[in-house]
């Protein structure tokens, strides 16, 4: 808590959410093979045609046990990296106060979706794991995507929610809250990079079409530490 001397009142910021990002370097080759990889997979997918579209793809959620390839474990050496990297950050003092001194980064779930022709993902949330990510493998150039004569700089953005966006909807709103008014955060997607948020963050993915499809790797990820996965009770002292 911090005091203002203007005013004679302490004032204190709660509650701030971590957003992440990194570039995977020398993503190139690394994506092709991924692309590569992916139409080969997609192609031998024994699910019924209903179940796929031409605009909208999303294979099953063991890719790493499925797509044992160089470059796949490269990525994810990657994004455990980056991953644990944030979480130790951001964990520091509580993993000192309860002697921590590592963790180990587990991935509960990974697929790849293909998405063109104006194929989106709505708002959502990812359970059963606190940490989630995206990697983009490919997509139209930036300026190309933002030339779509209909979605133009939306196109295939990836959006997030504020914790307190639902709390705007009906809610008074007048020059006293207008700091609770930027409720969204919006990101540019493009090849190589890689977001980390909490999984209880609220996002999307909006509408995408253009010469090249939108293809990304999702993931869940938890974090464990010997063998626990908690330290804070679940009771009320």
């Amino acid at each position: 808590m911090s005091g203002d001397a203007q005013t004679g009142i302490a004032i204190e910021t709660l509650w701030g959410i971590p957003l992440a990002s990194a570039l995977l370097p020398d993503a190139a080759p690394v994506n092709a093979e991924l692309l590569r990889a992916f139409a080969m997979m997609r192609q031998c997918d024994p699910r019924p045609a209903s179940a796929t579209s031409a605009s909208f793809y999303a294979s099953a959620d063991d890719l790493l046990s499925r797509c044992d390839i160089a470059e796949m474990q490269t990525l994810f050496a990657f994004i455990g990296a980056r991953l644990g990297a944030l979480v130790s950050s951001l964990n520091r003092q509580a993993w000192h106060d309860h002697g921590v001194s590592g963790a180990r980064i587990a991935i509960a779930g990974s697929w790849f979706q293909v998405q063109n022709d104006g194929a989106f993902h709505d708002v959502h949330t990812h359970g059963n794991c606190s940490w989630s990510g995206v990697y983009y493998v490919d997509l139209d150039p930036v300026a190309q995507r933002l030339a779509h004569p209909v979605y133009g700089a939306r196109n295939g953005m990836l959006r997030f929610y504020g914790p307190w966006f639902d709390q705007l909807a009906g809610a008074h709103i007048d020059a006293g809250n207008t700091y609770l008014m930027d409720a969204h955060r919006d990101i540019a997607p493009e090849p190589g990079l890689l977001v980390l948020f909490p999984s209880s963050l609220k996002h999307q993915a909006f509408p995408y079409a253009g010469t090249r499809d939108r293809v990304a790797i999702s993931f869940n990820a938890s974090v464990e530490t010997d063998g626990r996965t908690a330290f804070t009770p679940y009771d009320f002292s």
